[in-house]
């Protein structure tokens, strides 16, 4: 855990195992899950500054998509869809029967949460570049990790990430490391890092950094309101900007994000611009997002 205040790093916890015989520390390895998601949007307004691609052109135009081609409704998605959760899909295909991928709604319509729009605006990126996933890792290494000095954050893990990385305890068990199958860039999912080096990222976002004033007021821009029976109604989210969720508090208005892989990895990260206070957490375990939001509401509860 690192906690943010006026823009500079004022306080590091490390606690608990990482494996059955290692403790946590400065440099252990998290799967950040969701957290990849703000961190994705990031890198697409830093390609889209760079011309490679228009964030409201239809993505089909640059690569159409086999896996949705039978439903002419997903000619209308575009990244800008993506990045807000406009494009209809459901978070995951194999989430319901037959592992089909399919369209709820008409994209630009409504909030859908959905990984898998944001593959295939991964998929989008790497036809683009001409590269495969680790191409567009490489390409991810260019453009972010190394202006910002993110030294241990990766989409796709080299060796030295492999070797720091957490084994994930849930319900009592410890598991065996992830295999992530063939490498696939996981735009919705596949970030590993550790609090410090996310933290690195957070700030750079306080000082707006990485970006022009034009792109980094399109990435905070509020472009979907949440539906008033949406969970995250219940912690002051409001609305969807372009990959993160944000709402207005006590302290001013903070933008966020949380992320759980099956409850073996959880996190979160919320900052507030106006105070460049926030936040990031990461656990090998079930409860950390809900931990973050325990701590923020407490932030935001009056004290007696």
């Amino acid at each position: 855990m690192v906690v943010i205040n006026n823009g500079e790093v004022v306080f590091e916890a490390y606690k608990g195992y990482s494996t059955p015989n290692e403790k946590v520390t400065h440099s252990t390895i998290f799967e950040g899950a969701s957290l990849s998601k703000p961190l994705f949007a990031f890198f697409v307004m830093r390609l889209s500054e760079k011309g490679l691609l228009n964030l409201d052109k239809p993505l089909y135009q640059y690569l159409p998509y086999e896996d949705i081609a039978y439903d002419e409704r997903y000619k209308k998605m575009t990244a800008r869809m993506v990045l807000s959760h406009q494009t209809g899909f459901p978070n995951w295909r194999t989430d319901s029967p037959g592992d089909k991928l399919f369209l709820d709604f008409e994209p630009g319509t409504a909030f859908q949460y959905s990984g898998e729009g944001y593959q295939y605006l991964a998929l989008v990126l790497q036809h683009l570049t001409k590269t495969d996933a680790i191409g567009l890792q490489e390409l991810f290494h260019q453009e972010i990790n190394k202006p910002l000095g993110l030294g241990a954050t990766q989409f796709i893990q080299d060796t030295e990430n492999l070797k720091n990385k957490a084994l994930a305890f849930k319900n009592g068990v410890w598991l065996g490391p992830r295999d992530f199958g063939k490498a696939q860039f996981g735009a919705a999912y596949g970030i590993h890092s550790n609090a410090r080096d996310y933290a690195n990222w957070v700030i750079a976002l306080m000082n707006y950094e990485g970006l022009s004033e034009a792109s980094y007021k399109t990435l905070f821009e509020p472009q979907v309101e949440m539906p008033e029976d949406n969970e995250n109604r219940n912690f002051g989210i409001t609305h969807m900007t372009m990959g993160f969720y944000t709402g207005v508090f006590p302290f001013g208005e903070i933008y966020g994000h949380g992320g759980n892989n099956d409850k073996k990895f959880t996190s979160l990260f919320f900052y507030a611009p106006s105070t460049k206070w926030g936040m990031v957490l990461f656990t090998n375990a079930g409860f950390g997002e809900q931990m973050g939001i325990n701590f923020l509401q407490f932030m935001v509860t009056p004290k007696q």
